[in-house]
């Protein structure tokens, strides 16, 4: 019986977390939030609330969305470390960074 709940309890605790999930508003030209910290296995998905196209573009080409009308969305699941910068590829101004720990 001990050894059949300690195998459970060891399977259990190298389940993998359930992967969190995050919003990111693009208004005002703005993303917001502008940065953020995450896990690893975290699906962001950045949602476009201004009334002109955005988009998102990682700024060494790990992900990049195409244009995002008004109340389309993108989402990319990080599932690596480290740290990822991104722009909107038509208003270069708008910048963003997501930091993904273990």
């Amino acid at each position: 019986m001990k050894t059949r709940l300690l195998a459970v309890l060891c399977l259990m605790l190298s389940m993998p977390v359930w992967a969190q999930e995050v919003k990111v508003d693009i208004k005002a030209f703005m993303y917001g939030p502008k940065d953020m910290t995450v896990p690893v296995g975290t699906k962001v998905t950045w949602v476009n609330d201004d009334e002109v196209p955005h988009t998102v573009a990682e700024t060494h080409k790990v992900f990049r969305s195409g244009a995002l009308d008004t109340g389309d969305s993108y989402s990319w699941v990080f599932n690596a470390p480290g740290e990822y910068e991104y722009f909107c590829a038509l208003h270069p101004q708008m910048i963003g960074k997501i930091v993904v720990t273990q």
